[in-house]
């Protein structure tokens, strides 16, 4: 099952919500994407925390092999 790319900015942005957040459909099937978040959360974080706090906002569409997103590209940072 794929997911839309605009599902993917809505959940990012619900738990971010002044982020600036950019996704990028790689493969054009719907299950391989790229994220790039500019979020003040982020301030302070590692970026293995950063990645953690957004995988966590997709609310398990990553989960195993059912998964609605198959992989996900995360570039994540605080702003400048």
């Amino acid at each position: 099952m794929a997911i839309e790319a605009d599902k993917i900015e809505a959940l990012i942005r619900e738990a971010f919500p002044t982020a600036e957040v950019r996704i990028d459909d790689l493969a054009g099937d719907g299950k391989h994407y790229a994220a790039h978040v500019v979020a003040q959360e982020f301030e302070g974080l590692n970026r293995v925390k950063q990645h953690q706090l957004v995988y966590k906002a997709l609310k398990g569409k990553m989960d195993g092999p059912a998964g609605e997103l198959h992989a996900l590209a995360l570039t994540t940072k605080a702003p400048d």
